[in-house]
């Protein structure tokens, strides 16, 4: 008895810190309240001298965590353990999809106008000439019969589920999910907690965390038989308002909309993310435009290619805005019709163009938009919760290479930001220089037997790459072959048609090239760790940033390609970036890996270059 007792009792704390560019924020918190919810066990977060419950949202919002923070997550009860380990690891898996997540860097091009030019930060590309209408609503009477709030609030959680169960594979399924915890926590028992909350984020940093719960209050409002609409012309118009509710965003959508004017949000927010899925022209410009309709601005010009807003542009900036606006709009559908197309350049050189994916779904929407193959296949999703079987990882893996006659397939890469909750990681001063990747796989040579066997028996002969991550010098890559082909003699497997490279992100591999290439049959440089090691700063540091794009990178780019003789690609973050395509095309490289949104307009920019 007095052991069960002191089992109730028990109190597991770990620390864990925020490593996501955009902090714990509403998607990420929404996931991990919803995943603590399956415990029973009484869990906290303890932060800046506070300690709230990690079953509420609002009350982890209300923590404003940012990136570089830490918290104690403590878990008491019968199953400490168990929640302790399994929302570690959950909480490492969220951080790494959010930063795998973040907006690409839109990058705005240079242009001039003759008209006075308002310039603000792009959330969405394009062109649009139309009248500015400022965002208004009315009233509107309900025929249908009014729910109770508790209805209401049912309802409205049905309407999330259902909009979350559609979107699945799609980037905004985690706002309805988000809304969703939102909605179920104890702020919305009552409209005064709600207003009560919505006061509270009102000239704070968190701001734009406003516009949900307005959103869900609306949706309330609505089943309760208290409407509001918003006022839109049936005619061609350039919205202004200071923000938008997600659910505003599928309503204009369906208008006659050219272009959105925020004055207040960020390109991370909901309704920011919601229109660049509805590919709608869009800008955030933290200035006072107009006061009441109508605007006075018959003919404005939104140029969201360059960020630019001119009010009363002159007949040349007319003319000039027409012909980049049919430009853009026949290099987007060019570019999402011929995705499925070769790449070659003006001159004929013949690009590759490759996904990085995380798991079916990702692999399912690369398949899509037309990659080429997969550059990049993280396999780290099968190991976060619990370790898997090899027939189940087997499985998984024979799903995604059915789909692909090219894929490049990284083993395991734990260590530094990310561990497993079934292995013991003896904690590190620094952990993105100690057990990580390679280093990692090799001291538990079980776990990486196993995979590799679930990779052998799902290959089905098919033209595999398998890719060794953190490699930094020679012998590790050697024993990690031998190893492999251990497992596959072992197993009487033959391997014969499957390659074996490494992860190219740690500077001493390119003072030994000459050397890997009698060993290796193929490099993929991983940019962001290259980065991360060549400045010797720490991707998820707080304060300090490494510049992907930097000369002093570049130079080990072109000293790369220069000196090997084996196949290469790249498959970091810079291989997406607007500003970087020509430069790593022109220094040779022909093989490029990005996330499956971007797969369309590089294949198009390359094509012009």
């Amino acid at each position: 008895m007095i052991f069960l007792k002191q089992l109730f009792k028990r109190t597991i704390e770990i620390k864990l810190k925020i490593t996501s560019v955009n902090g714990f924020h509403l998607r990420p918190i929404a996931k991990f309240v919803n995943e603590a919810k399956s415990f029973q066990t009484k869990i906290t977060i303890i932060a800046k001298n506070k300690e709230v419950s990690a079953k509420q949202v609002p009350k982890i919002l209300a923590l404003g965590l940012d990136k570089g923070d830490t918290f104690i997550l403590s878990c008491k009860g019968k199953d400490a353990q168990k929640a302790s380990q399994h929302l570690n690891s959950f909480f490492q898996q969220i951080m790494e999809e959010d930063n795998i997540n973040i907006v690409e860097k839109i990058e705005q091009e240079k242009e001039s106008y003759e008209g006075a030019t308002l310039n603000g930060k792009t959330i969405a590309k394009g062109v649009a000439i139309a009248p500015i209408v400022l965002y208004q609503k009315v009233k509107q009477e309900s025929t249908q019969k009014s729910l109770s709030l508790q209805e209401a609030i049912s309802m409205t959680d049905n309407e999330l589920e259902r909009l979350y169960q559609e979107n699945k594979t799609k980037d905004e399924a985690h706002i309805y999910l988000a809304q969703k915890e939102l909605l179920n926590s104890e702020v919305f028992k009552n409209f005064e907690t709600i207003d009560q909350e919505i006061e509270k984020l009102k000239e704070t940093k968190f701001e734009s965390r406003i516009a949900d719960y307005q959103d869900l209050k609306q949706k309330i409002l609505s089943y309760m038989g208290i409407k509001t609409k918003l006022e839109l012309p049936t005619i061609p118009y350039i919205l202004l308002a200071n923000d938008l509710l997600p659910s505003e965003v599928s309503t204009i959508a369906k208008t006659a909309i050219q272009g959105v004017i925020l004055q207040k949000g960020t390109p991370t927010s909901h309704a920011s993310i919601l229109l660049r899925s509805e590919a709608i022209p869009s800008v955030i410009i933290n200035k006072h435009i107009c006061n009441s309709n109508p605007c006075n601005y018959p003919d404005a010009l939104l140029d969201a290619n360059s960020g630019d807003l001119i009010l009363k542009p002159t007949e040349n900036d007319i003319k000039k805005a027409e012909i980049k606006q049919k430009k853009f709009k026949e290099q987007q559908l060019q570019s999402y019709k011929k995705r499925f197309e070769l790449t070659k350049t003006k001159e004929g050189r013949k690009i590759q163009i490759l996904a990085n994916i995380a798991n079916i779904a990702s692999a399912k929407e690369a398949k899509e938009q037309g990659a080429d193959g997969v550059g990049l296949f993280r396999t780290e999703f099968l190991f976060t919760e619990q370790k898997p079987t090899i027939e189940q990882q087997s499985k998984a893996y024979a799903k995604i290479f059915d789909l692909f006659e090219t894929i490049t397939i990284r083993t395991l890469d734990i260590g530094g930001d990310k561990s497993l909750p079934y292995i013991n990681i003896p904690k590190e001063d620094n952990p993105f220089l100690g057990i990580r990747g390679i280093r990692f796989s090799l001291q538990e040579q079980s776990l990486f037997k196993e995979q590799l066997l679930a990779i052998f028996q799902a290959h089905n002969q098919k033209n595999i790459k398998i890719m060794f991550p953190m490699v930094s010098n020679i012998e590790e890559f050697i024993q990690a072959k031998e190893i492999a082909q251990i497992v596959a003699k072992e197993n009487g497997i033959n391997i014969n048609n499957i390659q074996f490279g490494i992860m190219l992100e740690v500077p001493s591999v390119i003072f030994a090239l000459k050397e890997f290439d009698k060993v290796v049959d193929f490099y993929s440089i991983g940019t962001n760790d290259l980065t991360q090691y060549l400045f010797a700063i720490e991707r998820t540091h707080p304060t300090l940033t490494a510049d992907a794009t930097s000369s002093m990178v570049f130079s080990a780019l072109k000293q790369i390609i220069e000196t090997t003789t084996k196949p290469i690609s790249i498959c970091g973050e810079l291989a997406g970036v607007e500003e970087a395509t020509k430069s790593l095309v022109e220094m040779g490289y022909s093989t490029l890996s990005v996330s499956a949104k971007l797969i369309p307009s590089l294949k198009e920019r390359i094509r012009n270059i």
